[in-house]
């Protein structure tokens, strides 16, 4: 419900099946024609968890359950949590709105596709570290909101 959007807080997630990982091919904005991982605002209201829970669904047909924080990026006006997620069940398909296509990609070829923004490749070669914290990445986000602190795992 957009009049319930936060728009300063967002969640994104990173499922992987099989080896392959979930990417949505957005239809607006700077990501406009991009796989990237799926993910939107929270809700007024809303956990971060079930913010993307919902999100999951709405954009991609598939049900997850949030695991582990993979990293955060923020700057002075908004944050964006990225978690690992489990895929629970469903079928991937499009929402025919925010994106265009909803992908499984084997994650080295997401890593080294043209059409996978910086931001995503640098949450999936994160994503495997596992030394117990997350440590600040330099992430040089361009918009009007940069620069953005990224701290992944």
């Amino acid at each position: 419900m957009e009049n319930n959007t936060n728009w300063g807080q967002s969640v994104a997630g990173v499922v992987v099946k099989e080896g392959k990982v979930l990417l949505a091919r957005h239809t607006y904005g700077g990501g406009a024609g991009m796989l990237i991982i799926p993910g939107g605002f929270v809700e007024f209201g809303e956990s971060p968890q079930d913010a993307l829970k919902r999100e999951f669904l709405e954009e991609t047909g598939i049900s997850v359950e949030p695991r582990r924080i993979i990293g955060v990026r923020f700057n002075m006006h908004d944050w964006y949590i990225v978690f690992e997620a489990e895929y629970v069940s469903g079928e991937a398909i499009s929402d025919n709105n925010e994106n265009s296509e909803v992908v499984w990609v084997d994650i080295e070829e997401a890593i080294n596709r043209n059409d996978v923004p910086e931001l995503t490749k640098t949450l999936l070669k994160h994503m495997s570290m596992s030394d117990g914290g997350l440590l600040y990445t330099h992430y040089d986000g361009k918009g009007k909101n940069a620069p953005y602190s990224l701290w992944c795992m």
